[in-house]
This record gives C-alpha cells, structure tokens and sequence, in this order.
C-alpha cells in the first residue's frame, strides 16, 4: 500500500486510537488527483452525508490506524521500552479492521536486525486469538442465505426489509457480530444499524453503531440465544450485505497495572484504557473482575497462584512489583512495574505560570485525567516540587494531556537542589512522537539523583508556546546500579 493520495490516508493520531464512524468515500474541495497540497484529515467527521453534500469532490480512500507495538517508532531496549500487550494489539485489531480501516502495526527490529522475543510473543498470541475468534462462523447452521454466509464478498442481497432475522437449530452464546458490505461493487450505504436477541419472550438489543463499509466487527457482553435480528435504521440507497457472522472471543485473563495512588497505597487492576475509546462489555470491571484472581511478589520473583493474593490497596515503600491475573486456572501476561515515589507529601514550589483551570497541583495529583498547563509564552517553561525529604531516584516518567494536541514535552533538562536555591544538572531527556503517540515515557538517569528538590525545564515543546503535564512520578532503584560520576551547576 502507497501512503497519500493513492491507497490510504491517516486517521489522525498514532496511538491506535479509531474514530467510531470511518468512511471510505470522503469530501474534497480540491480535485485529489492534482492537488499540489494534500492534507492530514484529523476531524471526528469527514464522510457523513452533510459533509459530502458541501464537498467538490469525492474520494475513495480508506483510512490507515497506525501505531507502534513498542513505545515509539525505534527499538532502544528490551530492559525500560514498554511493549503493547497482546491484549492492547488485539483491542486495536479488532476497532480498526472491524471499524472500516486498515490496521498497520510498527515492529521495530533490534540491533541483531531481527524482532526481539517480547514482541513474537505478543504477535503470535494475537494471531492465535484471532484464529480462534474468527475461525468459525457461529450462524453457519443458521437459516441465513448462503450468500450472506459463505465468506465471499463478490455474493451478497440487496434488502427492501428494514430487518433481518437469523434464527438457529439451538442456542449459541456470541460476544461478536461481523458484518460486510460488498463496497467493490455497491459502495457503502449503512449509515446505522443495530443487533436484537430473542430474549425472556422479546426482542433485547445487544449492540448498535454507524457504517459499515468494508467490515464492522460489534462487541458485546456474552449473550445466548437461537434468534437474532438486524435492523438498518438508516441506509443510503437499499441496504446491501454480502457477509454476517457471529463469534465469541473467550475472555482471557486482563492485562494488569500497578501504581501509587493519591493516598501513597499500591493498586494493582485491570488497564483502563488511555486512548478513550467507547469501552465495551469486556472493558468493564464488573466483567474483568467475574472469577479473577490477582497474584503478585514485591522480590523481583515470577508470580504464580502459589504467590501472595491481592485483595486491596496496600503500603509499599519501594522496589519492582511484578503481577499476574487469573480467571478458571488460565493466567495472563505478568506486569512488571518499579513502584514511583508516594506523593503523600509533594507541594508545587515553583513555576513560570498556569492557566486559570490547569493548576500546577494537577501535574502531581495522581490522577491522568487532570493536568497543569502553562500560559502561552515565548519564555522557557519549568515546574519545582518539594518531594518532603530526600529520595535516591534513578528515573522520571511523564504523562502527557492527551485532550488537545499542544502542549507536549519534546525535550528539557531536569535539575536537583537540597535546599530549593542553589540547583544543579542531572541530566537531559528527549521523548519522541509524543503529539501522535501521547503515551507515558520514561527517562532513566545514567546515575541516580539523591534530592529533595527536582525542577523540570523545558527545552521544546511539541506545538504551541506552552506545556502541558497531566502527571509526574518519580522512581527509586539500589545506587549500585548506576555509573558513578558528578553533576554539573546550573
């Protein structure tokens, strides 16, 4: 595939995030195939009918979610670079194939110029779960027509019916529906639809969205029944289908976290999602937590079931907590995390300026969702905080806002005191990518920083004369393991 006009276009980030409603045929005020200037289209809508009436042109071009499975676009390490999960890669695969766009995954080889083994590992278990998934067609003993079944795009039924009704020998338990239009042939016309079970003597729904276009893939809670309906609410032209099938993905023990909470416990739990997409069944904790166990060891140790239970919040000083959930004895990927500092007793000190809403106490409140955010200015940016007493600290991470695309912190130093006056050097840090891939990112010092006092200067920011700091934490890992050597006065 060709990147730009020819093939596909991006679809507006590089965090695996999806728009919920993507189109194929999109507007253009300009002739695409002689623009001399062709634009990134990043708005939440750029194919409804309001957009098409306005437009000069219309364009067949297919949207491309891309994203990497290691944290940027290069390899650095195996030891600090984090590593999707498979469950994260899965997720994605399924929003964006079944959302109407092509999924392109960065795997970026390592200094032997091969993969490295973390992420084969996460590959072959999500190519093994969409086998399993997406191997069988639950309605293939169903009463649908065998143009709607046979896996054949280049067959398909044009519906005068608002609804089409699926009914099976027996009950089967699905938690995805597939649908396919024939676009090569009739172009996309559903604009809305929805899924019923026959349920308790009537007719429950159990999923809706918008288009449908190449494929949509609806997820949902696990439902049993032996009748299910379609209904199209809104269709441009007849409504025409040429695949449906229904699935079920067996619900694999979640990708767990650890972290400090505002009240300086450690909290070990399910992902919750940072890119903010719409959360289905499985995302919701009352289904991750249904018979799950967590296990977990604060000795550097492999967690297995014989390992210490985690049943609530608890106080932790320091060191790396490695963790494991389990649902009917299957166990998932282990976590591994190097606990940040409690910030029990950090204060704010000092800064170039916040706005009215962003306050600087958001940058260290615990919370992602918040953030501080400085004013508009030419002049360099900093933030100061009162850590409460001296720390031994080996790295920093930072979390970007991820509201807005401005803001974001490309590159800085960072500097210690022991008395909040005289300040010295502890080194520089640079994060990549960070306005299309607004995840967390790690510095780790060449030696440790022993200090009271840390201030956060920044050399560049992404876009815009301001920073932006949803959160910062920081960690602390035996001296021995750095290089010895000095710091230079600022």
């Amino acid at each position: 595939m060709i990147f730009g006009r020819e093939d596909v276009r991006w679809c507006g980030n590089e965090s695996g995030s999806t728009r919920a409603t993507e189109w194929n045929v999109i507007s253009y005020m300009e002739n695409p195939d002689t623009a001399a200037h062709f634009p990134d289209m990043t708005a939440e809508d750029i194919g409804s009918r309001s957009q098409l009436y306005g437009a000069r042109f219309l364009h067949y071009q297919q949207a491309e979610t891309n994203t990497s499975i290691r944290e940027g676009w290069f390899y650095r390490d195996d030891t600090h670079q984090k590593v999707r999960s498979a469950d994260d890669v899965f997720d994605i695969y399924e929003r964006s194939v079944g959302g109407n766009s092509t999924f392109l995954l960065n795997i970026p080889p390592n200094r032997d110029g091969k993969f490295s083994v973390e992420d084969v590992k996460v590959l072959k278990e999500v190519g093994k779960r969409i086998n399993d998934t997406y191997g069988a067609n639950l309605f293939e003993k169903s009463d649908l027509k065998t143009q709607l079944r046979d896996d054949n795009l280049n067959t398909f039924l044009t519906s005068d019916n608002k609804d089409i009704i699926i009914t099976l020998p027996k009950a089967v338990t699905i938690n995805r529906l597939l649908i396919q239009e024939p676009i090569h042939q009739l172009s996309e016309r559903i604009e809305k639809h929805a899924i019923d079970a026959w349920m308790d003597n009537s007719w429950k729904e159990i999923a809706a969205a918008s288009n449908v276009g190449y494929k949509r893939i609806l997820r949902f809670p696990e439902v049993t029944s032996s009748k299910f309906r379609i209904r199209w609410l809104q269709s441009r032209l007849k409504p025409a289908i040429a695949t449906i099938g229904a699935y079920l993905y067996k619900t694999r023990p979640p990708q767990l976290q650890v972290f400090r909470n505002s009240d300086g416990k450690v909290v070990i739990q399910p992902v919750v999602s940072e890119f903010n997409w719409k959360p289905h069944g499985e995302n919701t904790s009352k289904n991750l937590n249904k018979g799950m166990q967590i296990f977990y060891t604060t000795n550097g140790g492999e967690p297995t079931t014989k390992s210490q239970i985690y049943s609530t919040p608890f106080e932790w000083s320091k060191g790396t907590i490695k963790a494991i959930a389990v649902i009917n004895q299957e166990q998932g990927p282990i976590v591994s995390e190097t606990i940040s500092l409690s910030k029990l007793n950090w204060k704010i000190i000092g800064t170039d300026s916040e706005s009215q809403s962003n306050s600087a106490r958001f940058s260290i409140d615990g919370n992602k969702q918040t953030w501080w955010e400085s004013k508009p200015s030419p002049e360099k940016h900093f933030l100061a905080i009162d850590l409460g007493k001296k720390y031994n600290i080996n790295a920093f991470a930072y979390t970007p806002q991820t509201r807005y695309r401005r803001g974001m912190l490309a590159k800085g130093i960072i500097e210690v005191s022991d008395d909040s006056v005289s300040w010295q050097k502890a080194g520089d840090f640079e994060f990549g990518n960070l306005i299309n891939d607004p995840s967390t990112r790690k510095h780790f010092f060449n030696r440790p920083v022993i200090a009271r006092y840390i201030r956060i200067k920044a050399i560049q920011t992404g876009s815009e004369d301001q920073l932006a700091i949803a959160e910062l934490d920081f960690l602390k890992i035996k001296r021995n393991n750095f290089k010895s050597g000095s710091y230079t006065k600022s």
